[in-house]
């Protein structure tokens, strides 16, 4: 599977992105950055210190959106993801560069050379998506799925009552790529909350996987801080890597179809919200997961890493 990660780096995109790395079934043609863990600009040195560290230099990458469609910035999520995106680990600049194209124009070009084969995978803010579809009327077309990391239907939020981070971040662009219809799934909340990685995990990782997996370790301990002092779990929600997993193995999750708009504004700003009367074509929602099988394979995976 063709498969182009969207991301902000960020810990759990570091587990997505190795994951990706060691998976058989996915061939990973590059990479797109966007704010939300950290700014752009680190996103895009922290993707590409990741392909490195990887042994995927060829992997471009490619610099999204600087700051949401409509709204202000926001603050990077560091007091979750560390001052520079992957916890406690300090910042080192890559030997790469990213392309001189932009995100969004790289993601139209991508598509286009793969049509019907190329899954993008957000598991960030959906700006770049958004802005991808803007110019392209024929995206949405030309993609075989887009899998987002993003909303919930019954859980809730996590950084509002409301709303989940990623779409709280950028609605605006959340509700443009909602309106993209059957290509379009969500691995929210309602399931990535129920696959937590303990840091007994995480010493399995490096044990199995020293150079990679310990890379993970060392990130995780600053992120399950977080976990344990806001919600009390014994562990970190395995959210961005669940929906890499979608992307190859949908027969994990229990999915509802459901058409869909993102609030935004007032109180429940980038709630995922629900609208059966809007005339919208309906996405695909994941509402229930094999929690142990996604898991057993995220797992399994990273220990085939060097």
């Amino acid at each position: 599977m063709k498969l182009i990660i969207d991301t902000d780096p960020g810990v759990d995109d570091a587990m997505a992105i190795f994951y990706a790395a060691a998976a058989p079934d996915i061939e990973l043609i590059g990479l797109t950055t966007i704010f939300g863990n950290v700014t752009t600009e680190m996103a895009t040195r922290n993707a590409l210190r990741l392909v490195e560290a990887a042994g995927l230099e060829d992997v471009p990458v490619a610099q999204g959106a600087q700051k949401p469609l409509v709204l202000p910035p926001f603050p990077p999520s560091a007091d979750v993801h560390g001052a520079e995106g992957f916890g406690d680990i300090p910042a080192a600049t890559p030997k790469g560069q990213p392309l001189d194209e932009d995100a969004a124009d790289f993601l139209i070009r991508m598509a286009h050379a793969h049509k019907g084969e190329l899954v993008v995978c957000p598991i960030g803010p959906l700006t770049n998506i958004a802005e991808a579809l803007q110019r392209d009327p024929k995206f949405a077309d030309n993609v075989k799925a887009i899998v987002i990391m993003g909303g919930s239907l019954e859980e809730g939020g996590n950084i509002t009552p409301f709303a989940e981070a990623n779409i709280y971040h950028d609605p605006h662009a959340a509700d443009i790529v909602l309106q993209a219809g059957e290509k379009v799934t969500l691995v929210g909340l309602d399931v990535t909350h129920r696959i937590l990685c303990t840091p007994t995990d995480f010493d399995a990782m490096a044990a199995q996987s020293p150079e990679l997996g310990g890379m993970l370790r060392d990130m995780s301990h600053f992120y399950i801080a977080f976990y344990k002092r806001m919600r009390d779990f014994a562990g970190c929600s395995l959210h961005d890597p669940a929906a890499v997993i979608a992307c190859t193995d949908p027969q994990h999750f229990v999915r509802q179809k459901v058409a869909l708009r993102v609030s935004c504004d007032g109180e429940d700003i980038g709630a995922t919200l629900p609208d059966p009367d809007s005339g919208r074509a309906p996405v695909q929602v994941c509402m229930k997961v094999d929690s142990a099988t996604v898991k057993a394979q995220f797992l399994k995976r990273l220990a085939l890493l060097p």
